[in-house]
C-alpha cells in the first residue's frame, strides 16, 4: 500500500468514528428529552390514580350540565365544583351569574379551564385552583357540585356535613351520597343529578336522635 494512502486511512476512520459518536450523543439527548417530556405530561394524569381514592377525569355531558343548571335555578351566591375537570360546569354556572370556583388536582386541566374561561369571556367570574379536595375547606360556599366516585362519597358526605352552612345545596352527578335523601332528582342513567338541601338533611338527622334524660340515683 502506498505510504500516503496508509496515512490517510486512519485519519478517515477517526473522522468516521467522531461522526458516529456525535450522532450517538444527539440520539441519546433526543431520547432523553422525549422521556422527560412524556413524564411531565403523564405524571399529572397518572398520579391521581395512585391515590387512595381515584377521581378520574370524565367530561360532563351536555345533558348533565343542563341538569346541574336546572338544580341551580332560583339559587344565588358562590358555587364550587369539586373535581372541576376541564371547567365546563364552572363556566356554565358563571354564564348564569354565579361566582364560580373549581378545584382540580390535574394542573393541565386547570390551565385549560382558565383558557376556556378567558375564551368564553367569564374569566372575571371564575377561579380555578390546583388542589386536593381533602385539603380544602368548602365552608363559605352555598352551592356545591360534585362529580365523584362511589368510594369517596361517604367520606365526602361527612366532610361537607361538617363544613357547610345550613343554607347550602349540594348537587351530586353520576353517583348519589349514601346516607342523605335527595330533595330533588332529575335526568336518567349517567346524566342523573341529585340535589340535597343541607338544612333538610340536618333536620331529619336531628329528629332521628333520641335523647335520654339523665336520672339522678
Amino acid at each position: 500500500m502506498c505510504p500516503a494512502l496508509a496515512k490517510a486511512a486512519p485519519q478517515e476512520e477517526g473522522e468516521g468514528g467522531s461522526r458516529r459518536s456525535g450522532w450517538g450523543l444527539l440520539v441519546t439527548a433526543g431520547l432523553g428529552g422525549t422521556l422527560v417530556a412524556l413524564y411531565a405530561v403523564a405524571t399529572p394524569f397518572v398520579s391521581p390514580a395512585l391515590r387512595k381514592v381515584c377521581l378520574p377525569f370524565v367530561p360532563a355531558t351536555a345533558e348533565q350540565i343542563q341538569n346541574v343548571l336546572k338544580m341551580l335555578e332560583n339559587r344565588s351566591g358562590s358555587l364550587v365544583d369539586i373535581g372541576s375537570g376541564d371547567g365546563r360546569i364552572v363556566i356554565a354556572a358563571a354564564k348564569k351569574g354565579f361566582q364560580a370556583v373549581g378545584y382540580e388536582l390535574n394542573p393541565w386541566l386547570v390551565w385549560y379551564s382558565r383558557y376556556r374561561a378567558w375564551r368564553d369571556g367569564v374569566h372575571q367570574n371564575t377561579k380555578f385552583y390546583i388542589s386536593d379536595l381533602w385539603k380544602v375547606s368548602f365552608s363559605h360556599y352555598r352551592n356545591v357540585v360534585v362529580f365523584g366516585v362511589p368510594q369517596m362519597m361517604p367520606q365526602l358526605e361527612k366532610k361537607l356535613e361538617e363544613e357547610l352552612e345550613c343554607n347550602a345545596r349540594i348537587i351530586a352527578c353520576r353517583f348519589p351520597f349514601p346516607c342523605w335523601i335527595p330533595d330533588h332528582t332529575t335526568g336518567a342513567g349517567i346524566d342523573t343529578v341529585w340535589a340535597y338541601d343541607l338544612k333538610h338533611s340536618r333536620a331529619c338527622e336531628t329528629k332521628s336522635l333520641e335523647i335520654t334524660p339523665k336520672t339522678e340515683s
